[in-house]
């Protein structure tokens, strides 16, 4: 099993929980995050005044799947992710050794 942890842009996360359905992705975690990489956050203005903004607002998905699914659910991701800007987000595969589902005690593959 591996998990996939990938940031996106708000606007982006519909899109993708769509396509990861149409794949047959049946659960996911998603949280309200903020963040930066090399673009440092950016400037805005507010009322006449520049503002930096150091920390970017991203969505961070967090996925458990099949291993033999894991380059199709990236491939996914980044696809639909994409817009070709600075700030499209990253994505990180982890092997997970256990998995648990609380309501009836079922173990790695069959909690999923």
């Amino acid at each position: 099993m591996k998990l996939i942890v990938a940031t996106i842009k708000p606007f982006k996360l519909e899109e993708v929980r769509e396509a990861l359905t149409d794949i047959g992705i049946r659960g996911m975690m998603v949280t309200e995050i903020k963040g930066f990489g090399s673009q440092s956050g950016h400037t805005e203005i507010y009322r006449g005044a520049e503002y930096a903004v150091n920390f970017v607002p991203k969505i961070k998905l967090e996925l458990v799947v099949p291993a033999d699914l894991a380059d199709q659910v990236i491939e996914t991701i980044t696809a639909t992710a994409r817009t070709g800007k600075i700030g499209d987000g990253k994505i990180f595969v982890l092997d997970v050794s256990q998995a648990v589902r609380v309501r009836t005690g079922e173990t790695d593959m069959d909690a999923l």
